[in-house]
């Protein structure tokens, strides 16, 4: 009996929740690539009609467990894991791949993504990558940190922030979206002083940023991973991070304590979770012409350089991510542990996925950044 879990990887590309609305982009943008991956999900009209679209072959499965048996049977060069549940479902899926295959996700959180990284050493002695964070939620502000600091000391002080604009399509919230909305009020803000990551108020540092193209966007403190990698990115002992998500108006800011001890309660989270996820969405256009990442670096000298990255919908950018992950793995490009995008590819890999980073010596209109209250 041959051992499949000692064989070489076949050179597919799995798309986990190809029936979804971002794996169903994520594959139709690799099939422009030319290259054709493998379907993998529920059995559902959406992934039986995105498979004919694209001259997919297609894995039913139902279940992490059975997902990973036949990662494991079957052995793909790349997975790309857009189930969601990323704390609960990456490990599980990532070991699957090991030895010798590659993983990808989309986590933007500060449970799941760190406890990928911790998978580092073990990837490595594995020879597979393993990447987390794989859209525009990490890697938007992460390139601008890494642009911003290439060839200098470490920094004092960075803040980055976060602002999507994404279209919307008429149907349920969702669990994966419902339980990051949950979470993010569950968990509290996050900084890092003096080095550590510590507990903030959700929605401190209020924004109000007036982007390059002229257009406003409001943001507020939240956990994200996006804290995480501007850390490792960067050095600095002092990094803050703001996104669109979180909450900006002063009374919502003012109940976010207490919203987040009655969530942090099992039931109660679950619950909310439920309920939420259930709830209607309309077709909406997106609030904002562009996506923007962006990145204030200080230095102990009083040196200051801020930068943004461009991109589009912040959904569509994000396929576009995974998706230029994805090949660059498939082709072999990628080296052996556990990574953000820009810590294995550098911040080339943004541009490459279709953004555009704006740096200070750059030409473009005046920008500039207030606190809201």
């Amino acid at each position: 009996m041959t051992d499949t879990t000692q064989s070489a990887p076949s050179g597919e590309i799995w798309i986990l929740g190809a029936g979804g609305r971002i794996g169903s982009a994520v594959s139709a943008n690799l099939a422009a690539q030319g290259i054709n991956p493998v379907l993998v999900g529920r059995e559902s009209y959406r992934l039986r009609e995105a498979a004919v679209g694209l001259g997919s072959r297609v894995i039913i499965a139902h279940g992490v467990d059975a997902i990973a048996a036949e990662i494991t049977r079957q052995r793909p060069a790349v997975v790309f894991n857009g189930i969601g549940n990323y704390a609960e479902t990456a490990a599980v899926i990532a070991r699957a791949c090991m030895p010798g295959g590659h993983y990808l996700d989309l986590a933007a959180d500060l449970t799941a993504v760190p406890r990928l990284l911790e998978l580092d050493a073990e990837a490595e002695q594995a020879g597979s990558t393993l990447v987390t964070g794989s859209g525009f939620g990490v890697l938007a502000t992460e390139a601008v940190v890494i642009k911003l600091c290439e060839d200098r000391p470490a920094p004092a002080a960075v803040r980055v922030d976060a602002l999507a604009s994404v279209s919307l399509s008429a149907g349920v919230v969702g669990t994966a979206f419902a339980a990051s909305m949950v979470d993010m009020f569950a968990t509290g803000g996050r900084r890092y002083t003096e080095g550590r990551m510590v507990a903030s108020r959700l929605g401190a540092d209020p924004q109000n940023l007036t982007l390059p193209d002229g257009q406003q966007a409001k943001s507020a403190s939240a956990p994200g991973a996006e804290l995480l990698a501007a850390h490792r990115a960067s050095k600095a002992p002092s990094v803050t991070v703001t996104t669109g998500m979180a909450p900006t108006s002063r009374v919502v800011r003012s109940l976010a304590p207490l919203a987040g001890k009655l969530l942090s309660i099992e039931p109660l989270r679950r619950f909310a979770v439920g309920q939420m996820a259930k709830a209607k969405m309309k077709d909406a256009p997106a609030p904002r012409r562009h996506s923007w990442g962006h990145a204030v670096v200080t230095w102990p000298d009083g040196t200051r350089r801020e930068g943004w990255l461009r991109a589009d919908d912040g959904m569509v950018y994000t396929a576009s991510v995974a998706a230029t992950v994805a090949a660059e793995l498939a082709r072999g490009e990628g080296r052996p542990g556990a990574y953000t995008p820009g810590a294995l590819f550098g911040a080339d890999v943004a541009e490459q996925a279709g953004a555009k980073i704006l740096l200070p010596d750059e030409p473009r209109p005046a920008q500039g950044g207030s606190a809201i209250d």
